[in-house]
C-alpha cells in the first residue's frame, strides 16, 4: 500500500507513552511495543492516518495509539522551517517543498518500526507521496487509513483551529491536489471517533497475509520463522499426506513464537484466498517434478500480477520454461537461489533472485528483510537478471562450494596422512589459517567437525568416506561444457565425490594395488600456500563461467554485486569473497586483476613444489592438481593444441588456422599426400 504527505500535519506526539526518547534529528518519540489484541509484537506496523488538514487525523491518530498502547507521531513536526514559513504566508507547498518532508517522515517510520508499531498522522494528497512513504518497510505492514469529508465540513473545523501555521485559505489547494486512494481503509470524518477506531481495529485484525510460503521442510520452516521475526504477516501451506505429513503448518504455528500470528493451511485454495493482492508466494519445495505439480495446482487460483518465487535448487532451464508458462498468464515468476543452509534460512541467507524484474520489485522489501547483511549493512540480495539467471548463479555457487569442500578435504588428507598429524594438531593448524586471509565459513565448520567428540573420540574417524551429492555440481560441470568454459577444479571436485562413492571397489583395489607411499618432506606453509592458490583458481573459473553465461544469454549479470551478495549468509562466504567483490568488476577476469596476479605469483612456487611432492603420494589430490593445471593452461602462450587440431583435420577435415596468417581463414590439408 502507499501513502501521501501534504503540506501539513498538526499537534504533538504522545509523550506520556512509557520509554519514549527523543531522536536527535526529528524530535519525535519512540517506544517499545506492548502486546495488544490486534497485533503481536512480532507484527510491527506503520499505521498512517491521512487526510487533508482539518480532517481530524491527529485526534484520531492519538486515540488509536492510546487504544493500541503504541507511539504516535504527527507529520507536522517533520516540516523544515522554510515550509512552515511558506504556509504561514499563505503560499501552498509544491512537490519540491514536500520531498524532504516526506523523506524525513519515511526515515522516521522505518527506524521507529524496528522497535514497535507506530501511528503517524500526515496529509494524503497524491499517490506518488503515498508510494514514497511506503518504501522501506520490508516485511512489515504499512496500513493506511484515509479520512474523507466534504469541503465545507472540513473548512469549518480548520477555521476553528487556533494557533496552527496552516491557514484555512490553503484548504482548497489541498482538495485540488488530492488523488483518491486505491487501497487502504476509507472512513467518513462525520462518524464519531470511537466508531472510526473500531473500524480501524476490525480492518487491521482482518488484514490478508502479505506473504505466502509453501513447503515447510527444514529450510521452508526456518525461512518462515525468518519472515515472521521480521514482522511479516504470513500464510503457511504444507501438503497433507496421511500418516506422513499432517497438520504441518498448524504445528509450525504452534511451535514457534515468531509464527504465532501466521495462518496455517492444508487446503491450497483457502491458502491462496488468504493472501493480499498482488499475491506473493514463496515455494520451498524439492526441485524437479514437485515444482511443476505445485504450479499446476496454483495457476488456476492466481490472478495477473501475482508473484511466485521458486526458492529451491531448480535447474535454470526449468526456471526459464516455467517463467515462460506463467508469464503467458500474467504471473511474475522468479527463480531465487537461496544459500546458507538451515542456519542461513533462519538468520539470514544470501538470496539470488532472477526472472521477472517487475515481480522482483514487488517482493524486494521482503527478501531484503530476510537476507543476511554485508559488512556495510546492505542486504545480501539483489536482482541477478532475467530468465534463469538467479538459479544459474546459485548453481555455480554450489559448484564453487563443491571445489572448496574438496580442497579442504585434500588439505585434511595431507596434514593427517602425509604429515601424520593427529586430529588436534590438524585442527590447531587450520585454526591458525582461519585467523588469516584464508578465513571462510567452510574452514570454520571444518574446525567444529574436527573438534567434535563422541565418547571422547573424534567423530570424524567414525564417518564413512562416501560423499553424496544433490546434482548441482554435475549441472555446473555440464553448463561449463555447454558454454566452453574450463571449470576444471569444479569438475575435479565432482568426480572426486563420484569416486568416493565406490567404496567397495576402492577397498578391493587397495588390496590389489597397495602401493607404498613416501615421506614428502613438506612444511605446513607449503600446503597453506597451495590451498590459497587453488582457491583463487577455483573462484576465477566459477566467475568466468558466470560471465560467459551472462554474455551468451544476455543476462547482464553484475559480477561485483553478485560477489557482494556472497560475502555473507551463503556457504562460500569468506575473506577471499570480500576481496573478490572489490576485484571482479575492475578487470576482464579475476586472474587479470593486478592484486590477484601478485598473490598467484607469491603462491606459485609453493604450489609447484607441493604438486611435485604429491606425485609421490598414494593419496588422491584431484582439485590441487586441477588448479595447477588450470593455471598453467590459462597462462601458457604456446600449448600442444596445434597437434590436436591437426589430428582433427586429418581424420575429420575440421580445418585449422595458421600462425603465419592469423584470422586469415580456415585451412585443410590432405595429410596422406606426399609432397
Amino acid at each position: 500500500m502507499h501513502c501521501v504527505s501534504t503540506d501539513t500535519v498538526t499537534d504533538t506526539v504522545n509523550t506520556n507513552h512509557p520509554e519514549f526518547r527523543r531522536p536527535p534529528e526529528f524530535g519525535i518519540f519512540y517506544s517499545r511495543c506492548i502486546l495488544f489484541s490486534t497485533f503481536s509484537a512480532m507484527n510491527r506496523n506503520v499505521i498512517f492516518i491521512t487526510g487533508v488538514s482539518g480532517s481530524g487525523k491527529t485526534t484520531l491518530g492519538r486515540l488509536l495509539a492510546q487504544r493500541l498502547d503504541i507511539p504516535f507521531a504527527d507529520g507536522d513536526d517533520f516540516h523544515p522551517p522554510e515550509n512552515i514559513h511558506k504556509m504561514q504566508s499563505g503560499v501552498p507547498l509544491n512537490d519540491a517543498d514536500r520531498l524532504p518532508w516526506l523523506e524525513a517522515i519515511r526515515r522516521f517510520a522505518v527506524d521507529a518500526v524496528q522497535r514497535s508499531s507506530v501511528v503517524i498522522a500526515c496529509s494524503a494528497l497524491k499517490a506518488a507521496y503515498r508510494a514514497l512513504l511506503s518504501q522501506g518497510f520490508p516485511g512489515r505492514r504499512c496500513f493506511w487509513v484515509h479520512l474523507n469529508g466534504d469541503y465545507d465540513t472540513i473548512y469549518k473545523r480548520l477555521s476553528a483551529r487556533q494557533g496552527h501555521f496552516m491557514p484555512e485559505q490553503l484548504l482548497r489547494s489541498q482538495f485540488d491536489a488530492y488523488e483518491p486512494p486505491d487501497d487502504g481503509l476509507l472512513l467518513d470524518v462525520a462518524e464519531p471517533p470511537e466508531r472510526l477506531i473500531q473500524k480501524i481495529m476490525d480492518a487491521m485484525e482482518n488484514q490478508p497475509a502479505e506473504m505466502g510460503l509453501i513447503g515447510l521442510g527444514v529450510m521452508g520452516r526456518n525461512l518462515a520463522r525468518n519472515f515472521g521475526r521480521n514482522g511479516m504477516a504470513l500464510a503457511l501451506y504444507n501438503r497433507h499426506v496421511p500418516g506422513k505429513e499432517e497438520r504441518v503448518a498448524e504445528q509450525c504455528v504452534a511451535d514457534y513464537r515468531e509464527l504465532s500470528g501466521a495462518a496455517a493451511f492444508e487446503d491450497l485454495p483457502a491458502f491462496v484466498a488468504s493472501l493480499a493482492l498482488p499475491r506473493k508466494i514463496f515455494l520451498m519445495i524439492e526441485a524437479g517434478p514437485a515444482v511443476d505439480q505445485v504450479l499446476d495446482a496454483l495457476l488456476p487460483l492466481l490472478s495477473p500480477g501475482d508473484v511466485v518465487i521458486d526458492g529451491g535448487n531448480s535447474h535454470y532451464n526449468d526456471t526459464l520454461r516455467r517463467a515462460e508458462r506463467l508469464n503467458t498468464a500474467g504471473i511474475h515468476y522468479l527463480g531465487a537461489g537461496v544459500s546458507g543452509g538451515e542456519e542461513g534460512a533462519l538468520n539470514g541467507p544470501a538470496i539470488m533472485p532472477g526472472g521477472s524484474a517487475e515481480g522482483y520489485r514487488l517482493v524486494e522489501p521482503y527478501l531484503h528483510a530476510a537476507a543476511a547483511k554485508d559488512a556495510a549493512g546492505k542486504p545480501c540480495c539483489a536482482y541477478i537478471g532475467p530468465d534463469g539467471a538467479g538459479h544459474f548463479v546459485k548453481m555455480v555457487h554450489n559448484g564453487i562450494e563443491y571445489a572448496e569442500m574438496q580442497l579442504l578435504s585434500e588439505v585434511y588428507t595431507f596434514l593427517r596422512w602425509e604429515l601424520r598429524l593427529d586430529i588436534e594438531a590438524v585442527a590447531a593448524e587450520l585454526q591458525n589459517w582461519q585467523q588469516t586471509e584464508l578465513q571462510s565459513y567452510l574452514l570454520g565448520i571444518t574446525l567444529d567437525i574436527l573438534r567434535y567428540r563422541e565418547n571422547g573420540a573424534p567423530l570424524i574417524d567414525q564417518i564413512l568416506d562416501k560423499a553424496g551429492n544433490k546434482g548441482t555440481g554435475s549441472w555446473t560441470t555440464v553448463a561449463a561444457c555447454e558454454l566452453g568454459v574450463p571449470a576444471s577444479v569444479i569438475a575435479a571436485a565432482l568426480f572426486a565425490r563420484y569416486q568416493s562413492a565406490h567404496k567397495e571397489e576402492r577397498n578391493a583395489l587397495n588390496g590389489q594395488y597397495n602401493m607404498p607411499g613416501a615421506r614428502l618432506g613438506l612444511r605446513h606453509a607449503a600446503i597453506k600456500n597451495a590451498y590459497a592458490f587453488s582457491r583463487i583458481i577455483n573462484h576465477h573459473q566459477g566467475f568466468h563461467l558466470i560471465r560467459e553465461a551472462s554474455v551468451q544469454y544476455g543476462w547482464n549479470i553484475d559480477a561485483a554485486e553478485l560477489a557482494r551478495i556472497w560475502t555473507n549468509g551463503c556457504i562460500i562466504r569468506s575473506q577471499l569473497m570480500q576481496q573478490i567483490s572489490e576485484w571482479v568488476g575492475n578487470a576482464p577476469s579475476l586472474m587479470a586483476h593486478p592484486e590477484v596476479a601478485e598473490q598467484l605469483h607469491t603462491y606459485y612456487p609453493a604450489m609447484r613444489n607441493v604438486l611435485s611432492a604429491l606425485c609421490l603420494s598414494k593419496h588422491s589430490y584431484p582439485c590441487l592438481m586441477a588448479a595447477l593445471a588450470g593455471f598453467n593452461g590459462a597462462t601458457e602462450a604456446q600449448s600442444g593444441a596445434n597437434l590436436i587440431q591437426a589430428q582433427r583435420d586429418y581424420f575429420g577435415a575440421h580445418t585449422y588456422e595458421r600462425v603465419d596468417n592469423p584470422g586469415g581463414g580456415k585451412y585443410h590439408t590432405h595429410w596422406t599426400k606426399k609432397l
